[in-house]
């Protein structure tokens, strides 16, 4: 394994890249941190299992004078929601977990929901599959006002001190956003799948993940800190020059006792890459099986009901990749997944699966083209903007036919 995480290809055109194409993206990205818009960002592209373009760019910390190396680590935030829904389907796998099944059969304080302020009582119940598909009616305290949201920022759902148990122990007693099953709403969810994780392997969810998904991948940095010399590694955001701060983002260097399946893990740029390369595969890489085929073309379905409803915050805050009707766009279990060509502004394949953190990560699967691209970017205030320059860019640098596949 290389530095990249995947084998170089000869030369970008072995693998349908143009060089020439290619050199816009870093000429682009150069321009934008010379002009003080990000700090520096590490971008991998591969086809056919194959690194076509892996450039580091810019200042791992700015204020530092330090520049980006290859492997400096990010918070990938809701990056790790992929992860953690991949390893409940592990144990889906196993028949230690049914995703069908009732929350509560795992999680029995859950058995007595309530939705809205008025505290009525759930007319259904949460089920796995719409936590892995963020139909649970659990919500973000941060992304609104309305008097839901309200009473859970009350109840400090984000401490760094609480265990995943004790979480969800909060969650239990606070109202839904909505009845489960009918709406589409960014949440917590994949932090409740991953106390789900906990009950049913009898581990941490933190040790779970590094023994079944990243050691077995070959994942060295990600993890859910960021220990002793790595710390060196981890790459800053700028200061806003309005408030003289830089962007909240959490200490990764300290090991907190909450181990956020929703947003909570650090990585480099080449581990991701590793990541989506194996599902890209269909669940292998280097010899390791970590899901089926079957399982990996499960996720990237479209799991949500044909009446779904949507909460104010999946067009106003994933804009022209929000996983809506009208962008061609829906959700499996875990990721976005794309349904129609043409609808959406932004570029790409139907059947590609893809996600992003509020950090500025993003990464997409596309099993059309055979490619994987992974972005790190710690810009909060710019990760839209990034997501939809890097699909144009790297589109763009598709011209020729793959001269190599991967055997």
């Amino acid at each position: 394994m290389t530095q990249l995480g995947l084998p170089r290809a000869e030369s970008p055109e072995q693998v349908g890249l143009s060089s020439e194409r290619l050199g816009r993206i870093t000429a682009a990205i150069r321009a934008d941190v010379a002009a003080g818009a990000i700090p520096g960002l590490v971008l991998a592209i591969a086809r056919a299992g194959r690194v076509g373009y892996a450039e580091a760019i810019g200042y791992r910390d700015r204020e530092a004078g330090a520049a980006m190396p290859v492997d400096a680590i990010f918070r990938i935030a809701s990056m790790t929601k992929p992860i953690v829904s991949v390893g409940a389907m592990m144990l889906s796998e196993e028949g230690r977990l049914d995703i069908g099944a009732p929350v509560a059969d795992y999680i029995p304080a859950f058995k007595a929901l309530t939705v809205g302020v008025e505290r009525a009582r759930a007319k259904r119940t949460m089920t796995v599959q719409d936590l892995l598909r963020h139909t649970s009616g659990l919500t973000y305290a941060a992304f609104g006002d309305s008097p839901v949201q309200m009473l859970w920022r009350d109840a400090n759902l984000q401490a760094e001190d609480q265990s995943n148990e004790e979480l969800v122990g909060k969650l239990a007693n606070l109202p839904l956003m909505f009845e489960p099953g009918t709406t589409w709403e960014y949440s917590m969810s994949t932090d409740v799948l991953g106390r789900v994780v906990e009950v049913v392997s009898g581990q941490s969810l933190a040790a779970f993940i590094a023994e079944r998904i990243t050691d077995p991948l070959g994942m060295e940095d990600t993890a859910f800190s960021v220990p002793g010399d790595k710390a060196a590694r981890v790459a800053e955001p700028l200061i806003d020059k309005a408030t003289g701060k830089k962007p909240p983002m959490r200490n990764v260097t300290r090991d907190n006792r909450w181990h956020s399946g929703g947003g909570g893990l650090a990585g480099t740029a080449s581990d991701y890459l590793r990541f989506c390369q194996m599902l890209l595969n269909g669940g292998e890489l280097d010899g390791v099986r970590i899901i089926a085929p079957k399982t990996v073309a499960h996720m990237a379905s479209d799991h949500l009901p044909p009446n779904v409803q949507y909460g104010e915050t999946a067009r106003s805050r994933f804009g022209a990749l929000a996983p809506v009707p009208e962008m061609g766009y829906g959700f499996g279990l875990g990721f976005a997944v794309r349904k129609a060509q043409g609808m959406s502004p932004a570029p790409g394949s139907v059947g590609e699966f893809f996600w992003g953190g509020a950090t500025g990560t993003y990464f997409w699967i596309d099993p059309q083209e055979q490619m994987v691209v992974v972005l790190m970017l710690q810009a909060p205030d710019q990760r839209l903007r990034y997501r939809y320059l890097m699909r144009r860019l790297v589109y763009a640098a598709v011209t020729g036919p793959l001269r190599w596949r991967r055997r």
